[in-house]
């Protein structure tokens, strides 16, 4: 199964422009051949562990989440990956470098560190050193991007293990009203993550033979993790399946409903993979999304009031094409959704959707198929800012975490979230009060899971963390302040809904 960020060859309204190849080319040229050099090059090194892949994941006003790897120097899976140290793994930290006095640590002995601080205070800059067997470990180096993975300052950055740093943000204040966890991309039947027709470097990476589909596996474990994380409401932002294939559909069904009842403790739409006319492989044409998902002659988009906050779910696919040129809305779902928008605009409202309305410093080639139609994209951007009441966009496709705030409509942030299905492997958690909300990403910390995050972060030849985990650490944790007074936490779980799809 090709990989949404780039289109398959033939369909030529969804290749990247020359200018986008020759960008693209220049960033990662180099880092190719440092990574073919690494591989060649690799010799037993004097420690017994290796500990890499150093990232802070999630950062709120009193926790945050530290994940790292451990593996045995001088091996190779075949990928240039070492293979798996299974240790402890801790991290000291302190509001001091020199002082790193408060330790956090595992429950368990795993190559694949996920260790979680708690009882942080809010604007205040910690120091952090993650280690297992004495080795410090050594961030993820993103230096395509100019990004940070390991905190929100410099400090530590170019040593050998820091300490590394970060300053937890303030709540939002007032009452807490609702949560909703916000995922996308889980490509249920999916067998191969990061197939690109017709660049051998891009080969794909697969699951160890003998275990469970990946798919399944982090579908299962985003669930209860938004559960654990106190999840009220679950929104899934299209490409649900690989394909459209009913069996897939009908196995995400199983999986989401997990989390709850369909239309009331989830809300699905639909995204390029899950066209219509895809069918399952088996002669079953049609739609076999609105099949599973929804209710045929019905629309696929929707409007929900959930105690004031009005969520809108697009249908980006709503069009005749092959799944790699650029999302569109029919002409009917646009203008019912600008009626929608226009009908009160003051209301507080999520919109989600597959397709972003634009993609911004993206490492890849940036082609058609990575967004909304241009003139699509700027009528519903117009929307939004004669619109106060919309504060966010939630989309998927592009596999990455990026908050992008356009000049045209500031109060909406644009959310690209992280595929589920591959690294890193998770979702968005909204956090809405009173007076303002967070927007977090949290891994899906099942063994299973973190264990294939691991594996899948050697898509793109090595390169898949640039483009995925996000530049800053902002891009996947946010606190926004903002009157959200005229909502109301509803009764759950029998949240009130409204208005679906009429």
């Amino acid at each position: 199964m090709r990989c949404c960020f780039s289109a398959p060859l033939a369909a030529l309204a969804g290749v990247p422009g020359p200018c986008e190849v020759l960008r693209s080319g220049v960033l990662l040229a180099p880092a190719l051949l440092r990574a073919a050099s690494a591989a060649r090059s690799r010799l037993p090194r004097p420690h017994t562990v290796a500990a890499i892949h150093l990232e802070l994941v999630t950062l709120t006003e009193d926790r945050a989440i530290i994940t790292w790897y451990t593996g045995v120097p001088g091996t190779d899976d075949g990928f240039g990956h070492m293979l798996p140290a299974v240790t402890e793994g801790e991290v000291v930290y302190g509001t001091h470098p020199a002082h790193l006095n408060r330790v956090a640590g595992e429950n368990r002995l795993t190559a694949h560190h996920f260790v979680e601080l708690t009882g942080l205070e809010p604007g205040q800059t910690y120091y952090y050193q993650a280690r297992s067997r004495g080795v410090a470990a050594r961030p993820t180096t993103l230096d395509l991007i100019s990004g940070n993975a390991t905190g929100t300052s410099r400090h530590g950055l170019g040593s050998l293990g820091g300490p590394y740093s970060f300053t937890t943000p303030q709540p939002p204040p007032g009452r807490h009203l609702m949560t909703l966890a916000l995922t996308n991309d889980l490509h249920l039947g999916e067998t191969i993550a990061g197939l690109v027709t017709g660049i051998p470097l891009l080969r794909g990476v697969s699951q160890q033979p003998g275990l469970e589909p990946y798919p399944e596996i982090m579908g299962r474990a985003l669930v209860e993790e938004a559960r654990l994380r106190g999840a009220d409401l679950l929104l899934a932002a299209g490409d649900i399946s690989a394909g459209g294939g009913a069996q897939d559909l009908a196995e995400a069904r199983r999986i989401l409903d997990g989390f709850g009842e369909l239309g009331r403790d989830y809300f699905v739409v639909r995204g390029n993979h899950d066209r219509p006319g895809s069918g399952d492989g088996q002669g079953q044409d049609g739609d076999t999304f609105r099949r599973g998902f929804g209710e045929e002659g019905r629309p696929g988009y929707f409007a929900h009031d959930l105690g004031g906050l009005r969520i809108i779910g697009l249908d980006t696919y709503e069009k005749p094409g092959n799944g790699a040129d650029s999302g569109g809305l029919g002409a009917e779902q646009l203008s019912w959704f600008r009626n929608r928008l226009r009908e009160n605009r003051e209301q507080p409202t999520v919109v989600f959707g597959h397709h972003p309305l634009t993609v911004r410093d993206s490492l890849f080639p940036v082609g058609a198929g990575q967004r909304m139609g241009r003139r699509q994209a700027r009528a519903i951007v117009d929307s939004y800012a004669a619109t106060p009441g919309v504060f966010l966009h939630h989309a998927g496709h592009t596999h990455r975490n990026k908050r992008t705030l356009l000049p045209r409509a500031p109060h909406v942030a644009l959310q690209e979230v992280g595929a589920a299905k591959e690294y890193p492997g998770g979702f968005g958690l909204l956090r809405i009060h009173s007076g303002g909300y967070a927007l977090n990403f949290f891994k899906a910390r099942g063994a299973e899971a973190l264990e294939w995050g691991e594996r899948s972060r050697r898509m793109a030849g090595g390169l898949w963390p640039h483009h995925a985990l996000g530049r800053s650490v902002t891009d996947r944790n946010s606190m926004v302040f903002r009157d959200l007074s005229g909502i109301t936490r509803p009764v759950l779980p029998s949240l009130a809904v409204t208005g679906s799809g009429e």
